[in-house]
């Protein structure tokens, strides 16, 4: 995948991870690509508002962008994220399995999950 490099401030880039939820988040787009809100809530078993607070602190670090499908909102990491921001992510995913294994059970087990047009 061809990123272009765009800005993004290490330090707060390790601040917005310090999160529990925001990086169970992160490792569960780096695992799945794409997922709304309705998805996060249920993987992760934490109200909306809370969930969506989280998110909007991780679109603020620059780490994901979000686009709209009628009713809902989706996430994943960032198009432009640089080169060593994606390699962050992705050893932080393969070093820690265990902490994303239940959410992603959970999620794998969610019940009508939303429908992307644009699933490929």
């Amino acid at each position: 995948m061809t990123t272009t490099n765009t800005t993004i401030d290490p330090v707060q880039l390790f601040k917005c991870l310090a999160d529990e939820t925001r990086l169970t988040t992160i490792l569960m787009l780096q695992a799945q690509t794409e997922l709304c809100v309705c998805e996060l809530t249920w993987a992760l078993d934490v109200s909306q508002p809370k969930i969506s607070r989280h998110l909007s602190q991780l679109r603020l670090c620059g780490l994901l962008q979000d686009r709209r499908q009628g009713q809902w909102v989706y996430y994943r990491l960032h198009p432009q994220l640089p080169e060593w921001a994606l390699q962050v992510i992705a050893a932080a995913h393969e070093g820690n399995q265990p902490l994303v294994a239940v959410p992603l059970a959970r999620l794998n087990g969610m019940e009508g999950r939303p429908i992307r047009c644009c699933e490929g």
